[in-house]
């Protein structure tokens, strides 16, 4: 499969399947006729002496620094190599070939005044499976995300390290081995390359992706533990939800109800109990209002892929070249914020229908799920563990975007921190995705005393799944190993709800 990339129409299926190496990429024919209208005005500007930030200036506080002409490719170069001062560990593979995708189908828009041949590059070292090592900590979130975007581009001139079949090696050897060469940088295209906010949205973009896998998880692990404590239908029941009509909301409560239909397990209002405790009657308004977030987050982030995000612009049919501020991060530092409090709250309340299945006085079954309580612990830790990562996710979700630290002598005097807000994110959905593992191994162990044949065909399914990962715990053993083999099993989509 191949796919077209022209600025305006790349999605998440998309993205998802370029990362997933089902996918070749390559710039529509349409889009090259703007990538050149834009690059003909910047030779425009240049042969007249026009002076253009970044492309015959210096930058930030340095913008009314003039550059003569014979030194406008030095600039380029110059500006890559200092601002190339990343720091931390590595962001994934698949974030730094996310990075090269969103800034290709950025600059295939063709407001960015680069070359073919710049552009080529980016989408021949997707293809070829190159990808920079890029470090995930040093951007502000605006201006761009400068410092990230800088390791990136330094591959792309022969400089820097990257990975190429497995193996770390600097640029210019990757580029040699996939068979590429690398570019010398004309006037503004290193500003070009850096100046935009694809290190957020790229990690923003995963972060979403295995966000909405996980509240679709969530779903299901919650109704086998809603049956593992014979939790009361009523409460799932539409009526409800009419009069209360948050279509998220009244989408979980049918998604639940269709998990547990045929369940012997499950009761009626008065039946064992008048109610049930929040942590189960109210999923849907939960989980629902979960999704209400990642409805957000998604609309912002296909609005970011889809646009000019650099400075200057350069407009082809005005001939303007206009500096402006479409790198600032704002919109996605907002909305990995709120991605990050809509994840962290999805793991605490796993976290509390966890409890609800350990504690002996909230349930009737064997304190902690243990065969043998008193004389083995069983489930007792394990609980610690997801209220540990509970309370990390809390101090996470602190919002980047309320922080703003003046730069370039305060030029730029209020920047976004929208990449520290979707580095947070992630972490918080990995550790939700930790947290919904823990309530599988417990609401599996349940189901086992219950009886699985009691389950509902759909949750019987899911109880079938996990136990295809942690076999039924028997005696007392080392929980760790579990959690992470159920952990990535969720992550790479290997139980199918």
């Amino acid at each position: 499969m191949e796919i077209q990339l022209n600025g305006n129409d790349l999605g998440f299926h998309e993205i998802r399947s370029i990362l997933n190496g089902e996918a070749s990429v390559r710039i529509k024919d349409e889009a090259w006729t703007k990538i050149d209208g834009s690059r003909a005005v910047i030779d425009s500007h240049l042969k007249m002496g026009k002076v253009m930030y970044g492309v015959n200036t210096g930058f930030g506080k340095l913008s009314d620094t003039v550059i003569s002409a014979s030194d406008t490719e030095e600039l380029q170069l110059n500006l890559i190599r200092s601002h190339a001062c990343g720091i931390g560990e590595p962001f994934s593979k698949n974030v730094s070939r996310a990075m090269l995708l969103l800034r290709a189908n950025a600059l295939a828009k063709g407001y960015s005044g680069v070359r073919r041949e710049t552009i080529q590059l980016l989408v021949d070292c997707i293809n070829a499976g190159l990808y920079p090592i890029i470090p995930s900590q040093g951007s502000l979130g605006a201006s761009g995300d400068l410092a990230p975007l800088s390791h990136l581009a330094l591959v792309l001139v022969g400089e820097g390290e990257a990975i190429y079949k497995g193996h770390k090696m600097n640029g210019r050897a990757a580029l040699k081995k996939a068979g590429l060469q690398p570019i010398r940088l004309k006037a503004k295209e290193g500003l070009a390359l850096i100046n935009g906010t694809q290190a957020m949205t790229a990690l923003g973009t995963i972060s979403y992706l295995e966000a909405n896998d996980l509240a679709h998880f969530a779903d299901a692990v919650a109704s086998l533990t809603f049956e593992s404590l014979r939790g009361i239908v009523d409460a799932l029941f539409p009526e409800t939800h009419a009069v209360r009509p948050h279509i998220e909301q009244a989408e979980v409560a049918a998604s639940i109800l269709s998990y547990l239909k045929g369940s012997l397990l499950t009761t009626k209002q008065g039946e064992l109990r008048v109610q049930d405790a929040y942590s189960l009657r109210c999923i849907p308004q939960v989980h629902g209002a979960i999704r209400q977030v990642l409805k957000y987050a998604e609309e912002k982030l296909l609005i970011e892929i889809n646009s000019a995000t650099d400075n200057p612009l350069v407009f082809t049919d005005s001939g303007q070249i206009i500096s402006g501020g479409n790198f600032h991060g704002q919109p996605i530092a907002f909305a990995m914020d709120f991605l990050g409090i809509g994840m962290a709250e999805l793991g605490s309340m796993s976290e509390r229908r966890v409890e609800r299945l350990v504690n002996p006085q909230l349930n009737d079954l064997p304190a902690f799920l243990s065969p043998r309580p008193g004389l083995e612990s069983g489930l007792m830790i394990i609980q610690y563990t997801a209220a540990s990562l509970v309370s990390e996710n809390k101090t996470l979700a602190h919002p980047a975007s309320v922080d703003s630290i003046p730069s370039s002598a305060n030029q730029e005097d209020h920047v976004s921190m929208g990449t520290t807000a979707a580095r947070h994110a992630y972490q918080i959905i990995e550790n939700s995705r930790r947290i919904l593992a823990i309530e599988a191994i417990c609401a599996a162990q349940a189901a086992s005393i219950r009886g699985p044949e009691k389950l509902a065909p759909k949750t019987k399914k899911l109880y079938e799944n996990i136990r295809s990962i942690v076999p039924e715990i028997t005696s007392d053993r080392s929980l760790s190993p579990d959690i992470e083999a159920m952990s990535l099993a969720i992550k790479n989509r290997n139980i199918k709800v």
